[in-house]
């Protein structure tokens, strides 16, 4: 999925942002030199700007700021101090000018810069609170004495944290404001209690102090190089955060004996004979760890089950019979709360046979795979189309164009069209339920547990598409998303219960509440007419339970209409909207930064809290349901920013486990999982940064690290970023001995494979993706089962936005290559003939789909097609039957066919020792238990000459050319562009060289 950048606060934070990192403990010293900048004099202009912390919970707070008509200071500005509680300030001399324009931030890449507007602030004393300017202070008669006498005194208890550096000895070394720095060292703390030491330090009139703590022996933890700030009081430190104010860490915590609150809302819908549970989370003062559903009804007594989410799946129940559901939570201690209000459901009848899906099982790199936007492909059934709110503003609605129009039902109607074209495995976007302005495409989800009714028709569901595809022998991989639900939440988990205020000027855009309805993107809700109803979602008062700050309060600003803008009007990670229990609570501001892992891509992009167990078994049930229909694997959206840790705990070995236990240990080492990890450069590492690399996610950990998700998700960043790319793991995996395959160790690989963005951004021409992927493929698990497509329904090559428009020649070339090289050749639908080719591939609804590299594509699938076999059309009628007629269409056709008789060119390891020629390599794959053995030499488009190579027959598939060789030697002439030779070695019996596969045609010739 595209990334779609937030604004920055002009040049000096963009270069910040990149240049930032987290560099973790440092071996320098610390910086002991007084700070550049000191509090300007009474009689100077001023602005003294005070910063609201409650709502960032940063360790340091940084002012970046420029006078009116001056510059900005050098990024990440200057440091801010301690006020009084949740409160830092900082004076500024501001000259001549009459206000400044600032931003703030952590030092450490995140910012707050107004949404991208920065701060205007004029002189004085002025406070910011989460993104509200107010003239005041907002410490007067609360914080410190401002001029204490020479007499006062004050003292800062600090207590370090020892658990994540594991020294045993420990020294702070630190500089009371306006004082100097202690002698490194520093001085020794002494131990407090298990992970704890303290140490108390006289500050004598100053009410803070900068700090940094090392081992004495030259290992330092410096807060990433700017220092630690701590107040007067009672701090601790951990994981790099100061809490002030805080609570003696060594004190013994007081027996926990409240039970937490009931569950409340709890839902549940039949379906045959099984229902789904859902509820709204309980609240608790340690936290809720698990819930106890009961169910009463029917013949089997009561029951009850533990569950980690807040959804329940229950199925195999007894048919038009009446249960009864209560839910209570339970927390760490074993407090449970009170029975929720019961929900009552009442079965069905009994589907008339079971689902039949179970996936194929075979190996993945055998299938060649065709990609599929499924509202875009082909249009089974009109009754289901859905323009949406952009259906007019888009100039879809000019084109007769609903942004949902394909469906399940085109789908099945035109498997034959895809296995004609030579694919076995069909890559679908995301099928559950989505939820925004415009969500064809499926990576807005909002109900996880349920399949997107726009795409569904009586006689095609989403069972009956795998059912038809497996009935063909073709694969069906389901694009799933971890990373983020829809602004508006995720049903069964959390959804907010406001967005915005409705008044005169919004009425037109938020609906009349009906308290029956329940949005499922296709029915129609009798109040408004829209499908697309958001009745739930406004409100003239502020609503009970809201957890949004300011709510309804005007911004200042307007919409792109005009409109007035209200607080909590439109989805923000730092409005408190989105509780952190669930959804993290920040804006991503470095694309190669931790903070990628852990912050908001956009506002239509709710982040989930990946790292949080309620999210965690919402997400592993859903995708369970998914697994249990039969799917052949998982194609994984925005991988890149979920850490590592956490795919190889929690959700990896969760869909192992499900495959297993559902079809046995077989089916589930070929369930194929692979990852979109958008590292849109052509380094090797992307930027250098191991943690935002494709290949990194491709092997398991080295370490343990702490059994806290989110504490181990930092501890990993830091350890691998530390090491850096000279010591990140090598594989020979999809490479040759010589002429000789060996058995791959795939001990150390994570269950995630990758798409090849490093190819894929090189596609611009083949030479230039060939020779970057094979540069990258030894820092992979095992290439052979990366992921090669040219475009797709993000980008072009060199990260263009644009279809590729490279001319059938490149194309017929790319495509040799793809279909002979390691890896599984992936194709974007309509790219065999080159639809929609140099127009932008998206551009949201500013302008037509019809315009872009999404535009529809069934009009050129009209009419019958039947397909004998893969890459082999029996019959076909109307417009279908002359896309089936292209020239590239034949030229899949024909690579189809002979990849599938090629065993070396689908799982074959690959060398191009002792071989010259511009794309020339040999491959081989041994399998003693089937007797299969397959050598071929493979030149796409120029000459090549192989030495070294085993003596034999060799017989060319595209020209059936046979030759002898004895001395180790064959040279083979250039074939033209896009043409291409392989010289598969005749071993005898089932290893014989096929000869010629297929008939020429306009590129294999």
């Amino acid at each position: 999925m595209k990334r779609s950048p937030r604004s920055v606060p002009r040049r000096s934070l963009a270069a910040a942002v990149v240049a930032a990192g987290l560099l973790g403990l440092l071996t320098a010293v610390p910086q002991t030199a007084a700070p550049s900048t000191v509090p300007a004099a009474a009689t100077e202009n001023t602005a003294t700007v005070f910063y609201y912390t409650k709502t960032r919970n940063w360790s340091a707070y940084d002012l970046h700021y420029a006078p009116e008509g001056g510059a900005w200071t050098t990024v990440p500005g200057v440091r801010m101090e301690a006020a009084c509680t949740d409160w830092v300030k900082r004076t500024v001399n501001l000259g001549s000018a009459t206000g400044l324009a600032a931003t703030f931030n952590d030092g450490s890449g995140t910012w707050d810069n107004n949404a991208g507007k920065n701060y205007a602030l004029g002189t004085g004393d002025i406070a910011v609170r989460d993104g509200v300017v107010a003239h005041s202070d907002p410490c007067a008669g609360t914080g410190p004495d401002p001029s204490p006498s020479p007499t006062d005194t004050r003292t800062a208890s600090v207590y370090y944290s020892t658990t994540t550096v594991g020294w045993s000895t420990v020294n702070i070394h630190f500089q009371p404001t306006g004082g100097s720095w202690t002698a490194v060292p520093g001085v020794g703390m002494e131990a407090a209690c298990t992970g704890w030491v303290k140490r108390s330090v006289d500050l004598g009139t100053a009410t803070s102090m900068q700090a940094a703590f090392n081992n004495g022996n030259g290992v330092w933890d410096n807060n990433n190089g700017g220092n630690y700030t701590i107040p007067a009081g009672v701090s601790t430190v951990k994981d790099k955060a100061v809490t002030a104010d805080a609570a003696d860490p060594c004190a013994t915590e007081p027996a926990n004996t409240e039970a937490p609150t009931a569950p409340s809302r709890v839902h549940a819908d039949a379906d045959g004979v099984s229902t789904v549970l859902t509820w709204d989370p309980s609240t608790d003062d340690r936290g809720v760890v698990r819930y106890q559903v009961t169910r009463t009804g029917g013949t089997r007594g009561t029951t009850v089950t533990d569950v980690g989410s807040t959804v329940h799946s229950d199925t195999n129940l007894e048919e038009r019979t009446a249960y009864s559901y209560t839910v209570k939570a339970v927390d760490a201690a074993g407090n449970v709360s009170a029975a929720s209000a019961a929900a009552t459901v009442t079965t069905g009848d009994r589907p008339a046979t079971p689902a039949t899906g179970k996936p194929l099982g075979t190996d993945p790199r055998k299938d060649p795979i065709y990609f599929v936007l499924t509202a875009r492909f082909d249009d089974g059934d009109s009754t289901n189309n859905r323009g949406g709110s952009q259906h007019v503003k888009s100039g879809n609605a000019a084109n007769n164009d609903p942004m949902f129009r394909g469906d399940f039902k085109g789908l099945v109607d035109k498997l034959d069209y895809i296995k004609g074209l030579g694919f076995s495995a069909i890559w679908i976007t995301p099928v559950v339920l989505n939820r925004s302005d415009y969500d064809y495409h499926g990576y807005h989800g909002y109900d996880f547990y349920k399949v997107d009714g726009r795409l569904e028709s009586a006689g095609a569901s989403y069972q009956d598409l795998i059912d038809a595809a497996h009935a063909k022998g073709m694969k069906i991989y389901q694009d799933v998303v971890y990373n983020h639900s829809s602004r508006w939440g995720a049903k069964g988990l959390f959804t907010p219960t406001v967005h915005g205020v409705r008044d005169d000027q919004w009425s037109w855009y938020y609906d009349e509440k009906n308290e029956g309805f329940e949005y499922d993107g296709v029915t129609v809700e009798p109040k408004s007419g829209k499908s697309y109803y958001n009745g739930d979602l406004w409100s003239t008062a502020e609503p009970s339970g809201n957890t949004c700050l300011d709510w309804g309060k005007p911004t200042g600003g307007t919409s792109a209409e005009g409109y007035k803008l209200y607080n909590c009007q439109w989805p923000s990670p730092t409005s408190g909207m989105f509780p952190k229990t669930y959804y993290h609570n920040c804006w991503l501001g470095n694309w190669e930064g931790e903070d990628s892992r852990s912050c908001w891509l956009h506002e239509d992009l709710a982040d989930f809290d990946t790292e949080s167990t309620p999210v965690q078994n919402y997400l592993i049930g859903a995708y369970d349901k998914y697994i249990d229909m039969g799917v052949d694997g998982f194609r994984i959206d925005t991988a890149v920013h979920i850490p590592r840790t956490t795919w190889n705990r929690r959700f990896l070995p969760a869909i192992q486990e499900r495959v297993t236990s559902r079809f046995g240990a077989g089916a589930a080492k070929n369930f194929f999982v692979f990852g979109e990890v958008g590292a849109f450069v052509n380094d090797k590492w992307n930027r250098g940064s191991v943690n935002h690399s494709a290949q990194f996610f491709t092997w398991k950990e080295r370490k343990e690290y702490d059994a806290d998700d989110t504490r181990a998700a930092l501890e990993m960043y830091d350890y691998e970023e530390r090491l850096g790319t000279g010591s990140q793991p090598t594989s020979t995996n999809a490479f040759l001995d010589g002429n000789t395959y060996h058995t791959p160790d795939h001990s150390r690989f994570s269950g995630m494979n990758v798409i090849d963005m490093r190819m894929h951004m090189n596609f611009g021409d083949a030479g230039n993706a060939y020779n970057n992927g094979k540069d990258s493929d030894d820092s992979y698990n095992d290439a052979t089962y990366n992921v090669v497509y040219v475009d797709s329904h993000d980008y072009g090559p060199n990260k263009s936005g644009e279809r590729y428009a490279g001319g059938t020649d490149a194309w017929a070339e790319n495509m040799s290559l793809m279909w002979t090289f390691r890896g599984i050749p992936t194709l974007y639908y309509g790219s065999e003939i080159e639809f929609q080719a140099g127009r932008k591939i998206d551009c949201g609804p500013s302008c037509p789909l019809a315009s872009t590299g999404r535009a529809y594509y069934g009009d050129h699938l009209a009419g019958t097609v039947e397909a004998s076999d893969f890459g082999k059309v029996s019959s076909a009628t109307g417009e279908v039957a002359d896309t089936l007629g292209k020239p590239l269409v034949k030229h899949l056709q024909r690579l189809n066919e002979i990849r599938r008789a090629v065993p070396a060119l689908q799982t074959g390891q690959y060398s191009t020792e002792g071989i010259s020629g511009s794309m020339a390599y040999k491959r081989r794959y041994t399998d003693a238990a089937s007797g299969i053995d397959s050598f071929a030499l493979v030149t796409v488009t120029g000459a090549a000459d192989y030495t070294g190579i085993p003596n034999g027959t060799y017989k060319d598939a595209v020209t059936g050319d046979t030759r002898v060789v004895s001395d180790g030697r064959l040279s083979v002439a250039a074939p033209g562009k896009g043409n291409l030779r392989v010289y598969v070695l005749d071993l005898g019996g089932r290893n014989a060289a096929p000869g010629k596969i297929g008939a020429a045609g306009p590129y294999l010739k």
